[in-house]
């Protein structure tokens, strides 16, 4: 595809309550939604035609501001059942349409305002589709989001904000949105996966394995999904040593997702992870967790191009050719090429054939790139959770 056409420096058009500031210097009126202010981070893009609510409160979008492909946003409203932490940890959102007012029974309120309550910016009115081939061609720029009901914006004070904004790469964001207490998820919040009509099921019964989850910014339905597939789950903060985590005696860990550049959180996670690996028992991660697990066992991470963000990206299981369709959000990745020996690549990218798996042939672990938990996405690879739980017994 030829490269996108630089977007022009428009004048404000009248009604203009909303802006985004590349760090090129570009600039994209829109109107903006939500609280009042300007954030800076990495723009990247969502193919997801669903779960909005969920994107905004992954851990793993800490330091982006999502451009959403997919035009209706806002359409559903928000509900508290919805999220995947406990408040949204995307800086912003921007979007094609004005959000419209919520037309689900399930809605609580609308975006515009559970935007504003959490202190997020949204931007309406944006080319959508040119702003998403940009970021394909250029790869996800830095940029400032802003909204000011008067309309009154200082572009220079926003395009320096842009520029000197470090980007993702050689940021450790882990310890930001780990939690920062262990605690057991089946005492404290709401068990196994949520269904209509019936709420969250249960996570009863004292022969369920133990895990010991290490939360580098995980999402609330990967505990859900291993409650789901009969384990009991303990989390632990990112920064927990070997010692904190085998105190709790577990039968197997679990390395969830999280966001930021792997290599910088490596500095304190890998050096645990490798005596984990140590005791033999079995160790299951996902997202961030699997590239965590490949620096731990030697291979090394690199920044893409253009990161995965969505929730229809095929990939391809190598050991038997069947295609999952799978939820992604990541923008580093493990170079297959730097797997030692005893480490086998599992899964493939369909979309540009990058690693998405492995497994160790020497010791009972894997992880996969992509989060078979399914918030918001297809659910075709819960199998995950069962093989990892089931191993346990």
């Amino acid at each position: 595809m030829a490269d996108a056409k630089p977007f022009a420096m428009p004048e404000k058009p009248e009604g203009a309550t909303g802006v985004l500031v590349l760090a090129n210097g570009d600039v994209l009126w829109g109107r903006g939604f939500g609280v009042e202010g300007d954030a800076v981070g990495e723009v990247c893009f969502h193919t997801a035609m669903t779960g909005y609510q969920e994107i905004m409160t992954d851990p793993s979008f800490a330091g982006q501001i999502i451009t959403f492909t997919f035009p209706h946003i806002g359409n559903v409203g928000a509900n508290p059942d919805d999220i995947e932490a406990d408040a949204p940890h995307a800086l912003g959102m921007i979007v094609r349409e004005d959000p419209t007012a919520p037309s689900n029974f399930r809605a609580m309120e609308n975006l515009a305002g559970w935007m504003a309550r959490h202190n997020r910016i949204g931007l309406a009115g944006i080319d959508t589709r040119a702003l998403t081939r940009r970021i394909r061609a250029g790869g996800a720029p830095n940029g400032v989001i802003a909204h000011s009901a008067s309309g009154e914006f200082d572009i220079a004070a926003l395009l320096e904000k842009a520029k000197a904004w470090p980007g993702l790469e050689g940021m450790d964001l882990a310890k930001d949105v780990s939690t920062e207490l262990h605690y057991g998820w089946g005492e404290t919040r709401e068990g196994g996966l949520w269904r209509l009509g019936f709420g969250y099921a249960g996570s009863e019964g004292e022969d369920r394995p133990h895990v010991v989850a290490i939360d580098y910014g995980s999402k609330h339905n990967i505990f859900r999904n291993l409650v789901q597939a009969g384990a009991k789950v303990s989390v632990v903060p990112a920064t927990a040593s070997y010692e904190d985590v085998m105190a709790l005696n577990p039968d197997g860990i679990f390395l969830s997702n999280g966001p930021g550049d792997p290599a910088a959180t490596g500095d304190y996670a890998v050096p645990v992870i490798r005596q984990l690996l140590d005791t033999g028992k079995p160790l299951f991660g996902i997202c961030l967790g699997h590239q965590l697990l490949g620096l731990a066992v030697g291979a090394k991470t690199t920044k893409m191009h253009q990161g995965h963000r969505g929730a229809n990206h095929p990939v391809k299981r190598l050991s038997d050719g069947l295609v999952e369709i799978t939820s992604m959000n990541h923008g580093f990745a493990v170079e297959r090429e730097t797997l030692p020996a005893n480490a086998r690549e599992t899964h493939v990218s369909l979309f540009d054939g990058s690693n998405a798996g492995l497994e160790l042939t020497d010791r009972p672990a894997f992880s996969v790139q992509y989060h078979p938990e399914a918030s918001p996405g297809p659910q075709d690879s819960f199998y995950l959770f069962e093989r990892f739980v089931g191993s346990l017994r």
